[in-house]
């Protein structure tokens, strides 16, 4: 058995499953933000919890914003900023004294989705989460590519590519830069492009809504929310050529960036034609504690079942 836990900014899941790559239990419960040790007690209680419903223990993979420094064995780079610095690895292992496996909660993403969801059977995976922030993962051949610092896919925290008149030098970014494609593609970061249009508040997915009716200005925003997201993506392209792209986040739930993005991203993608796909996730918003269990492989499941 595999239990896979995907530790949000405002919720933590879990999941455990089969080997053959059923769900046998879910449960979700919300984060303690800003209290870390609450943090560590609420993951180590959601597992035992699964491990009771599903009847056994086994493998435990933890999906989580940022990512463990190979130079540090601490959390960096989270922006669940009470994470940054913290021995997380080791100190939950000290409450689940069993196998723990740990991986950015993008790469988790984009290994659920490459091994069984909508990228199952290509080579190169891009994994995008555009929600609260903007992160990604890239799978290749089945495997995470992390990278020599652990930051491999955090597009996120590149510029904004190609910008265009009042997009310089961009909004603050939480990482102390500017202009970052998160400030841009996140929820909040369409919320603070409508209201600077408008001077009108709406969250994300009021603007989404919008957009499929009359409101002009939502639909405005929106285009500009798929210029920018081709750009973004057009960068990425240029140096990893994925096979395919999948949207995770709030804002893969908007359809018309499926069609609407890739109409947009030929005139910034340096090749005659782009064949690369992009799609909407299978697993939705399990794919996250989905992607944390298969972190482990199957002999190795099997191996620490009890």
């Amino acid at each position: 058995m595999r239990i896979g836990v995907d530790l949000g900014g405002t919720k933590i899941e879990g999941l455990a499953l089969s080997a053959e790559g059923a769900v046998t239990a879910r449960l979700r419960v919300p984060t303690p933000r800003d209290d870390y040790a609450a943090t560590l007690e609420a993951v180590a209680r959601l597992v035992l919890d699964l491990e009771r419903e599903a009847g056994g223990t086994g493998t435990v993979g933890v999906g989580m914003p940022g990512a463990i420094s190979p130079a540090t064995g601490r959390v960096k780079n989270a922006n669940s900023v009470w994470l940054n610095g913290r021995p997380l690895a080791e100190d939950l292992q000290r409450l689940l004294p069993r196998p723990l496996r740990f991986a950015n909660d993008a790469n988790c993403f984009a290994l659920s989705e490459a091994k069984d969801g909508a990228a199952a059977g290509v080579r190169a995976v891009f994994g995008v989460i555009v929600g609260t922030g903007v992160g990604g993962g890239l799978v290749i051949d089945g495997t995470v590519w992390t990278g020599a610092n652990a930051i491999a896919g955090e597009w996120g925290h590149n510029p904004l590519p190609w910008p265009e008149a009042g997009e310089r030098p961009g909004p603050p970014c939480y990482c102390g830069k500017t202009g970052c494609i998160e400030t841009f593609l996140s929820g909040p970061g369409l919320a603070r492009d409508y209201r600077e249009a408008t001077g009108t508040t709406a969250e994300a997915s009021a603007i989404a809504a919008g957009a499929q009716g009359n409101d002009a200005s939502a639909r405005a925003a929106l285009a500009r929310y798929e210029d920018r997201m081709a750009r973004a993506l057009a960068g990425v392209m240029n140096v990893v050529d994925p096979d395919v792209i999948v949207l995770g986040g709030g804002m893969s739930n908007v359809g018309r960036l499926y069609a609407n993005v890739p109409l947009r991203w030929g005139r910034y993608v340096f090749s005659d034609r782009v064949d690369t796909r992009l799609l909407p996730p299978a697993h939705g918003d399990a794919s996250g504690a989905r992607g944390a269990a298969w972190l482990w492989s199957a002999e190795e499941a099997a191996a620490h079942r009890r």
